[in-house]
C-alpha cells in the first residue's frame, strides 16, 4: 500500500466516477481530503461516507468551477480545512460529444472552461499552499527533507488519439498535456511536481446511465487488455504521483489504458496482427 499518511489533498470533481476513485484511494492510503462537486451531491456524500470509513478526514465543497473566481475560492477552503495543502489533483471535466460542423460559441467555451481553465486556475492558486506547507513542514523539523508539493493533472487518452466528435473535449486534453509539461518546468524552483494522468476506457456510473445497452463485456472488447480499467486503478497511479516515492519524476503523462494508445486498431480481432 502507498504510504499517505497525513497527506492534505484536494481532489475537484470527485463526487463520483474518476474522482471519487482517486479521493477514496487517497482515503485508503492514509490522507485527509477534500471533495469538490458541483452536481452529484448525493455521490458526493457517498464519497464522504467512505472516505470517512477509512477514520480520516473529508470536507465537501461545492461549486462551479467554470468560473474563475470558484476556482480561487475552492482552493482557499479546502487549504483552510485541511490546514494546507501537500497536493491538488485537477479533475473536474465534461463530455459532451458533437460533430465538429454543430459546434457553436457556447458549447466550445463550456468545455474549455471547465475541462481546461479551471486546471489552470485551481493550479495557479494552490502554488502558494503547496510552498506553504513545504515551508511549514520543514520549520517544524530542522532535519526533514521536503519530498516537494504535487500536481495531477487527469488528461485522457482524446489527447493523444482522434475520435469522432470530440474535436472540443480532445483539444481540452492536448492543452493539458502541454499545461503539464510547461508548470513542471517553472515550478521546478518550487519544489513542487507536475504530472499529468491519461486515462483510458475507464468504467463509471455514467456509462450504465448515459447508455443503457451498455454492458462489461462490450467495455471490455473496446480494450486491448481485454478488459475496462477501474477508477481505483487510477486512483492508486494518482497515490503514488502524490506520494514521496515520485520525488523525481515531473513534467509526465502517464497513460493507463489497457495498451489503447500502444496497439494499431487495424482489426477487430485483437488477436491477429495486420
Amino acid at each position: 500500500m502507498i504510504n499517505l499518511k497525513d497527506k492534505l489533498i484536494l481532489v475537484t470533481g470527485s463526487g463520483t466516477g474518476v474522482g471519487s476513485g482517486i479521493a477514496t484511494t487517497f482515503a485508503k492510503c492514509g490522507a485527509d481530503v477534500v471533495v469538490h462537486y458541483n452536481n452529484s451531491e448525493r455521490e458526493a456524500e457517498e464519497t464522504k461516507e467512505i472516505i470517512n470509513s477509512f477514520g480520516r478526514r473529508c470536507k465537501l465543497i461545492k461549486s462551479n468551477l467554470k468560473v474563475v473566481n470558484e476556482c480561487r475560492k475552492t482552493v482557499d477552503a479546502a487549504a483552510e480545512f485541511l490546514g494546507g495543502l501537500d497536493a491538488l489533483v485537477n479533475n473536474a471535466g465534461i463530455t459532451i460529444p458533437k460533430d465538429i460542423k454543430d459546434i457553436d460559441e457556447n458549447h466550445f467555451n463550456d468545455i474549455f472552461s471547465l475541462n481546461f481553465r479551471s486546471y489552470f486556475f485551481c493550479a495557479q492558486q494552490a502554488i502558494k499552499h503547496l510552498i506553504k506547507r513545504g515551508e511549514k513542514l520543514s520549520e517544524n523539523n530542522k532535519n526533514y527533507y521536503w519530498p516537494g508539493g504535487s500536481i495531477v493533472n487527469i488528461s485522457s487518452v482524446h489527447g493523444k488519439l482522434g475520435h469522432p466528435g470530440h474535436s472540443v473535449y480532445a483539444s481540452t486534453k492536448g492543452a493539458i498535456n502541454s499545461f503539464t509539461k510547461q508548470l513542471s518546468v517553472e515550478l521546478i524552483s518550487e519544489h513542487i511536481r507536475v504530472n499529468a494522468i491519461a486515462p483510458g476506457t475507464i468504467e463509471v456510473p455514467s456509462y450504465f446511465e448515459k447508455d443503457p445497452s451498455y454492458n462489461r463485456e462490450f467495455g471490455n472488447s473496446l480494450v486491448p487488455w481485454g478488459r475496462v480499467g477501474l477508477p481505483e486503478e487510477v486512483g492508486y497511479l494518482a497515490a503514488y504521483l502524490v506520494s514521496d516515492l515520485s520525488e523525481f519524476m515531473t513534467g509526465e503523462i502517464i497513460h493507463i489504458d489497457g495498451g489503447l494508445t500502444s496497439a494499431m486498431n487495424l482489426n477487430t480481432d485483437k488477436n491477429k496482427t495486420p
